[in-house]
């Protein structure tokens, strides 16, 4: 089973994919962290991903699907199923997700699309940022990263509710009560 846990950020994906992986034994990837361990790195991935992060920018789709090829083809763990938490974020992303799984014989079983008013976006990111120091949890970069999502992301909803995978969720609430609405939208489909 492969998931992708969709939503602006600060919808509370990593928080969700914690309790997904305990529950069904599914490899986590946060393109977030792990373009965050390059930076920390300083690897040449790193060097380029930093320059974008830093401006609330995505990403280039050809970095960012080299860097998810070479970990699901290289790890161990993911062969079970992963979770893919910030990615994809565009419909060319997307769509080279899907040629590549299929390449594997695998597919992306559920959308899981994390749905939050924007306020209370701004208002998790920036308690987020006084408590863990990150950079990029700012004001400024945290409204240009809304627009950039809203621009660039938000046409995959559509293009997984097409696809008859996008599970709508709403990302407010607590975070047991988000989960088993997550649980149910998956569960739903195994029958």
């Amino acid at each position: 089973m492969n998931i992708v846990i969709f939503g602006a950020p600060g919808s509370g994906k990593g928080t969700q994919s914690e309790k997904l992986i305990e529950r069904y034994g599914l490899y986590h990837i946060s393109t977030g962290e792990v373009l965050r361990d390059h930076i920390a790195r300083k690897t040449p991935i790193g060097q380029i991903a930093k320059t974008y992060i830093n401006q609330g920018q995505l990403i280039p789709d050809s970095l960012m699907i080299r860097i998810l090829e070479e970990i699901i083809e290289n790890e161990p763990k993911a062969q079970k199923g992963v979770i893919l938490d910030g990615f994809p974020r565009t419909i060319a992303q997307a769509e080279a997700l899907d040629r590549f799984m299929a390449k594997h014989g695998r597919e992306v079983k559920h959308v899981i699309g994390l749905e939050v008013p924007e306020d209370e976006l701004i208002d998790r990111m920036i308690k987020r940022g006084q408590q863990t120091g990150r950079a990029d949890d700012n004001p400024e970069t945290i409204k240009n990263r809304l627009k950039v999502y809203h621009e660039s992301t938000t046409p995959l909803r559509e293009f997984y509710k097409n696809a008859g995978k996008y599970r709508k969720i709403n990302g407010s609430g607590s975070v047991n009560d988000i989960f088993e609405e997550i649980a149910k939208a998956i569960d739903g489909e195994k029958a």
